[in-house]
């Protein structure tokens, strides 16, 4: 769309009669001033039951000048979120297709959008149509033996519909999720740099929520001294799939006993609110012989929280990063960058796409398999007694403690269908199959045993029996293989839920075709 172009001649009144002065020359044009234009399309879908993002707004300004992108109206515009940053739109609330929430009550959803240089403002109605999505589920095997010892699986945000795997050796590589296809090149490779003995390797992967803007993400990784290292790498500048390796940048460490292999944690992410969560081990040995869990001013048996935004120890170039405000121990007490205490080895913890809440999986002693809950938005300490407890139960004659929070569900170790030994935390589904709507998945390590538990009956306060849980094992059967062994269970950009094995076969839950 062109602004109206406004030219202003100033016609000075001829002389008449010779010797007159001739009348000056007409004024040149003044500038034109041309408004944005939207580069995005005006109709998008997506299945029901979805509440990624699956629309990035784009507009550009025929004269360069920088434009911003906002909501401005339509019928449904109170049913969307925008994040003016990322220009990535989503639904506010998963939308369900046989109870359609537009206006006209057709599944297809209209919002306005708007693009401003600061001078001139351009319109888009964008139309979404929200698809029908049959009931029940398959679980396709779409990876065997192309992956080695793979531990996390999660989307790729670059808009192209891929994952990136992550494995244990320390490689992470880019997969087409739709047939299993892996890029030939990995997207990173430090498996020269990470030390590879029991429990340790790369363990996390987190992308930047600004990643379609700075191109960086961070891993978790066990460095070759032993230790843990949080480092942030940034994509080179010709490819946004492989990792610039000279932009390596260690941002966080954590000393890790030299006697131990095993209980390093793993996991790595964002929090609704932006702050990186890193998720430590006790560091190992039976029963915490460190007192790790509740030693205050230690990093391990703990979930730590940081600002990666900004870097308040600018003359230490092993900590680039800040110390959130509200953390409990901020300003004295106990470490500052810890956040949650009182855990044995948080292998796989996640943040719910809808609320925020972090749900965290310890793998417990010789007793008890737990999962915690923290709330998004909550203020103060999270303490949930390991060493002194193991679930709900004392540990090895410890003192219980009223400021001992309890596991919102937790299970016997053993051989029966709601047993096992190992727990791989699991995810809050979101993604399109009606039957796992807003159910808690996850499973255990040893006994293979998958599992479902409704998120709203998984309450901080309250312990969910094991004898609530739906088993999962024979929904979950594949159309080829056998999982078991399970380290990871990951999602995508569309919420839909991959079951990853230490064996290097990936397995992907979707709707009926």
């Amino acid at each position: 769309m062109r602004a109206a172009l406004l030219v202003s001649l100033a016609l000075g009144s001829a002389a008449c009669g010779g010797g007159g002065s001739s009348p000056p020359p007409p004024a040149p044009p003044g500038p034109v001033n041309l408004s944005p234009a939207f580069t995005s399309g005006a109709t998008a879908s997506l299945q029901e039951n979805v509440i990624g993002t699956f629309y990035r707004a784009l507009a550009a300004d025929p004269e360069g000048s920088a434009v911003s992108i906002s909501l401005a109206g339509g019928a449904d515009q109170a049913r969307f979120t925008y994040n003016a940053i990322t220009q990535h739109l989503r639904f506010a609330a998963p939308p369900n297709f046989e109870a359609p929430a537009d206006a006209n009550g057709d599944n297809v959803y209209e919002v306005r959008l708007a693009a401003s240089d600061g001078a001139n403002i351009t319109s888009l109605d964008l139309r979404v149509t929200v698809t029908n999505v049959p009931n029940g589920l398959r679980v396709r095997r779409i990876s065997n033996g192309a992956l080695n010892q793979p531990v996390l699986l999660t989307n790729f945000p670059d808009d192209s519909g891929r994952v990136a795997v992550v494995e244990l050796g320390g490689r992470v590589h880019l997969m087409d999720p739709t047939n299993g296809a892996v890029a030939s090149t990995p997207m990173l490779d430090i498996a020269s740099q990470v030390r590879r003995q029991g429990e340790e390797g790369l363990l996390g992967l987190a992308f930047s929520p600004r990643f379609i803007i700075d191109r960086t993400f961070y891993v978790h990784m066990i460095n070759l001294s032993g230790d843990t290292e949080i480092r942030r790498y940034r994509m080179l500048a010709t490819d946004i799939a492989r990792a610039d390796p000279a932009s390596a940048d260690v941002i966080f460490t954590a000393d890790q006993p030299d006697q131990f292999t095993n209980h390093k944690g793993g996991s790595l992410e964002f929090s609704r609110d932006g702050l990186l969560l890193l998720a430590l081990g006790d560091g190992g040995g039976g029963g915490d012989p460190l007192g790790n869990g509740q030693n205050r001013n230690t990093l391990l048996g703990k979930i730590v929280r940081i600002d990666v935004s900004g870097d308040a120890y600018p003359t230490d170039p092993l900590r680039d990063y800040q110390i959130p405000p509200s953390n409990p121990f901020a300003t004295a007490g106990g470490a500052p960058e810890v956040w949650a205490m009182g855990l044995r080895n948080p292998f796989r913890t996640t943040v719910d796409a809808l609320t925020g809440d972090v749900m965290i999986g310890d793998v417990g002693q010789g007793a008890i398999e737990e999962v915690d809950r923290i709330p998004f938005g909550t203020t103060g300490l999270f303490n949930f007694g390991w060493s002194r407890r193991e679930g709900t139960q004392p540990y090895n004659s410890g003192a219980d403690d009223p400021s001992f929070l309890l596991p919102v569900t937790e299970y016997q170790h053993g051989s029966g269908p709601l047993t096992g030994a190992s727990i791989t935390g699991g995810v809050v589904y979101r993604g399109p199959v009606e039957d796992l709507q807003g159910l808690y998945v996850f499973g255990d390590f040893v006994s293979g045993n998958m599992w479902s538990a409704p998120f709203a009956n998984l309450n901080p306060g309250s312990t969910l029996p094991a004898s609530a849980y739906t088993q999962r094992n024979l929904s979950f059967a594949p159309d080829a293989g056998t999982i078991g062994q399970i380290t990871n269970f990951g999602t995508d950009g569309a919420g839909n839920l991959y079951i990853v094995s230490i064996s290097g076969q990936v397995f992907r839950v979707e709707p009926l075709p």
